[in-house]
């Protein structure tokens, strides 16, 4: 370049910079200064009263400064939710995490985060950021262990393992905040920190009490994953106490792990009125001005709530110093600059998303598919399904949830244009060709008012070639305590199930179904599991579908008929009976979930049935190992059967040599969903590091120690499917992973 260009260059760059500063008013407002020395002028220009309001989730306008009104609150679990505008709609989230495809859900993650940028923008264009549910900061992904499947909020998880929560979780957290190394698309929160899993009917007064152990090797693996390697920018702590301290005041917690362990950068943000539990029901602190400050001290910077306005006499009175307000309100701003709300269009890569995505072709499909994947076949008996359309004459479909919109939504969720449910879908596809005779039959929990006997409704089905019973629940049966409108029926308590058995009325009906000798097919909806005791053995196919988002009821028939081959596996354990299960109070994972608990199951973690059949096949691998190394293992898989079809391949890792009494049976480590040909082969590698082969000791500390150590791939759990063992031997000192 000569000099005369680099000059007219040099020039062109000054007069940019020259045209942004004469703009700005305040250095905070010039893009081109760096974001820490904007979030530092303006906390230079607020007052304390100004500053403690906007750490309160309704950030108001500082119209002395031209600082736009902000709502931290929204969310975005399986779609964008709670908006007035109509938005797509995934699967609910247990269901998202029976797919085990951690590319397909950062890909829906991602076309979350396009619909609720839209909004965002729009109304950043016409200063109205102030609105609840348009925002851009998503109090999402729930990544709490569902440890006890009676828990409501366990379906807004990614189920029982430590390891495909943290995999699920991470693969949401990239999808929502996009890639850009300066500006956020949105902003992903990892909740409820820590040690959250109901119950919910006392969860604002409830301690929750674990050893190390416990902590470390069940619930905080996730959230560290989150934090360490998805550099996810929020936690929400949760209402619960952790061994007596509330855990938005929890010293260890935040300051100790969170901050200084994991070198945690974001914001933390508390549980919605959280802490006003600290005075008023956990009794930990004598009044809520020593909460509000005590919580901020400890390290929760934005309250969702209405007490932060109290830290202004906070400081007055000397129990919080305004440096301390200044550090967690430069974490919120910093979130706010990199989400662009202080910014032009022209300088956010992310502005110019419009309405356009927003329910577009591209994210209706994608609903579909993920549906279609998450959906686990758990019964088959005598191949009788895929069934053939072109052989049925008459279809009886019956069930509380054959025809009822809402179910699919599941919670925490939005509301699209268009609702599929299985009669709709039937009646769509087999107009003047087969004749679907639809009948409710049953509610939820009892019989319909003014509605046929379960006798003349079986006598009616009796003329179908085949009936569909669509059973289950809804989000009004299973949710958050405070969500939930079905308290007082039997089988349910405050947001939480008391049984894992379907209601007894709809199990009364389906024997009425059964004396009729016609096949009789279960679809289930719910977002934990069923027992299936009657059912298990009496339906001649079950398949289990989650809350399935907008395109469940196309999904669930394309399985039905074969159109699309089943592939869905169980992100939880179905326990044989309600007796299987500890005190759902008992933290203590001893017992719980397929890692501990040693009696007999109706369906493993990690099941799943197909319409054809798959083999595995050993490739050659190393048989030792140094401490501190990585190793890479190979298996072959084969489509066996006749059907195009997807295996989810799972790499489970036993130490069942070490004398360690605390150790899992078994324990995730690696899985990958693979296509396959009728006939077609394919290699599958896993790269498992140190961390993968260690385990946990009592003190929470992970290491990784010489000893004989088993692998298995295949398609499940050891012993439960078909697959390859390869044993290995570690040799050398103890290896400490963290």
């Amino acid at each position: 370049m000569n000099m005369k260009r680099f000059f007219l260059l040099l020039i062109l760059v000054f007069n940019v910079y020259l045209f942004q500063a004469q703009d700005s008013k305040y250095p905070f407002q010039n893009p081109s200064l760096p974001v820490e020395e904007r979030v530092e002028d303006l906390i230079s220009r607020l007052t304390l009263s100004e500053k403690v309001q906007m750490m309160k989730h309704q950030s108001p306008a500082i119209e002395r400064l031209g600082v736009p009104a902000y709502d931290w609150w929204n969310e975005a679990l399986h779609g964008v939710a709670r908006t007035q505008e109509k938005m797509t709609v995934f699967p609910q989230a247990i269901g998202l995490a029976a797919t085990f495809d951690v590319e397909g859900l950062q890909k829906t993650a991602d076309m979350i985060s396009s619909e609720g940028r839209a909004l965002f923008n729009e109304d950043i264009k016409t200063n109205k950021t102030g609105s609840r549910y348009r925002g851009l900061t998503y109090w999402t992904p729930n990544v709490n262990i569902f440890r006890d499947p009676r828990w409501g909020r366990g379906q807004e998880t990614y189920g029982e393992d430590p390891y495909l929560t943290s995999q699920m979780g991470m693969a949401m957290v990239r999808g929502l905040e996009g890639n850009d190394p300066k500006y956020l698309k949105s902003v992903a929160c990892a909740k409820h920190y820590a040690v959250h899993s109901g119950p919910e009917h006392n969860r604002h007064s409830f301690n929750a009490q674990v050893d190390a152990y416990d902590l470390w090797d069940t619930y905080l693996p996730a959230f560290q994953a989150l934090v360490t390697e998805a550099n996810v920018h929020g936690v929400m702590c949760a209402y619960n106490r952790l061994d007596g301290q509330p855990c938005c005041g929890h010293n260890e917690l935040l300051h100790d792990i969170l901050r200084n362990q994991w070198g945690f950068k974001g914001y933390v943000t508390s549980d919605c009125w959280a802490l006003r539990d600290f005075a008023h029901n956990h009794k930990t602190h004598a009044n809520d001005i020593e909460a509000v400050s005590d919580a901020v001290l400890k390290g929760t910077d934005l309250e969702c709530g209405d007490l932060y306005q109290l830290l202004e006499q906070g400081v007055n009175q000397g129990i919080i110093s305004e440096r301390s307000i200044n550090v967690s309100l430069k974490r919120l701003l910093t979130i706010l600059f990199k989400i662009g709300l202080f910014d032009p269009e022209s300088d956010h890569p992310y502005m110019s998303i419009n309405r356009t995505v927003i329910e577009c072709p591209e994210h209706k499909q994608q609903a579909y598919e993920m549906a279609c994947k998450s959906m686990v076949l758990l019964e088959n008996k005598n191949h009788i399904l895929p069934l053939n359309p072109n052989k049925l004459k008459r279809i009886a479909v019956i069930g509380p949830n054959a025809n009822n919109e809402q179910t699919l939504l599941g919670n925490y969720n939005g509301v699209p244009s268009e609702i599929i449910t299985p009669v709709e879908s039937l009646k769509k596809r087999l107009a003047g060709k087969a004749e679907i005779d639809y009948m409710q039959g049953v509610d939820f929990v009892r019989p319909l008012k003014e509605a046929p006997s379960f006798q003349e409704v079986a006598s009616r089905a009796k003329k179908a070639d085949v009936i569909l019973f669509v059973s289950g629940i809804n989000a009004n049966y299973e949710g958050e305590g405070s969500d939930v409108g079905a308290d007082g029926y039997v089988g349910f308590a405050s947001g939480d199930r008391t049984t894992l058995q379907l209601p007894p009325v709809q199990i009364e009906l389906m024997k009425e179904l059964k004396k009729t000798g016609r096949p009789l097919i279960l679809v289930n909806m719910s977002g934990s599991v069923m027992s299936f005791d009657w059912e298990g053995r009496n339906a001649d196919a079950i398949l289990q579908c989650w809350y399935g988002g907008q395109s469940a009821g196309d999904a669930i028939i394309d399985i039905l008929f074969g159109e699309y081959n089943p592939s869905g596996r169980m992100p939880l354990t179905t326990y044989m009976n309600d007796e299987d299960l500890p005190p759902f109070e008992d933290y203590s994972m001893q017992n719980r979930t397929y890692r501990y608990f040693k009696g007999d199951v109706r369906y493993p973690f990690g099941y799943g049935l197909s319409y054809t059949t798959f083999s595995f096949s050993e490739c050659s691998v190393d048989t030792t190992l140094s401490t501190g190394k990585k190793i890479l293992y190979r298996v072959n898989v084969t489509n066996t059967g006749k059907r195009a079809g997807d295996e989810v391949v799972q790499l489970y890792v036993s130490h069942q040599a070490n004398k360690n009494k605390r150790q899992p049976i078994c324990a995730l480590k690696g899985f990958k969903r693979v296509s396959l040909q009728p006939g077609e082969t394919k290699e599958v590698m896993f790269e498992l590091s140190p961390k993968e082969l260690a385990l946990v000791n009592q003190q929470g500390e992970l290491l990784q120690q010489a000893g004989h150590v088993d692998v298995y791939i295949g398609g499940g759990q050891p012993y439960k499917s078909e697959g390859v063992f390869y044993p290995l031997t570690v040799t050398g000192d103890v290896y400490k992973v963290y």
